[in-house]
């Protein structure tokens, strides 16, 4: 006795396949990983020959950028993974021991609050370069106080945003175990 899937139970599934327009999304993220790869290489090959007479302030600066880019591609990689396994389909790796810990164990407000510590961090270490530059008559020109306050306001908005954030996983965790 086979029975006709109903309009609603069709919908559903149609519901539940459209997760798979995500993949696309995905696969543009490694691709945006190719980029920062590319963009740290060629940073790597013209700051490397100049080492020698690099000043220190210009050596911090220098390691700075290539922390913020590495930031910036860990977070790609978080989201990737994270975001496929709790959104598309768990990932069937054949090699566990390779596995980031990680991995399959970060839900939506685990990777929340990845994202949002990894955009603050970012943006400290824009901040704190845009300091170390104070006084350089190149990056005076381009960033005046103004700048310097907006980008100091944006960061605190991160900051405090990343903090409402945790609070407010923290009341629903306190509130979801206290009904048991």
């Amino acid at each position: 006795m086979s029975e006709k899937p109903t309009v609603e139970v069709r919908f559903e599934r149609v519901l539940f396949a459209s997760r798979w327009l995500m993949a696309p999304m995905y696969l543009g993220l490694v691709v945006t990983l190719m980029m920062l790869l590319a963009i740290f290489v060629r940073d790597l090959f013209y700051y490397v020959p100049q080492v020698m007479t690099m000043s220190a302030d210009r050596g911090i600066l220098v390691v700075l950028t290539f922390i913020d880019l590495t930031l910036a591609a860990n977070l790609i990689v978080i989201v990737l993974f994270s975001g496929y396994e709790n959104f598309v389909s768990k990932l069937d790796i054949q090699d566990a021991k390779d596995r980031p810990g990680w991995m399959g164990t970060v839900d939506f407000s685990g990777l929340k609050m990845k994202v949002i510590a990894s955009i603050v961090a970012i943006s400290a270490i824009s901040l704190l370069k845009r300091f170390m530059e104070i006084g350089e008559s190149a990056a005076d020109a381009k960033y005046g106080e103004t700048e310097l306050f907006w980008m100091t306001v944006i960061h605190l908005t991160f900051v405090l945003s990343g903090v409402l954030l945790a609070v407010m996983d923290w009341f629903t965790a306190k509130a979801k175990y206290s009904k048991y």
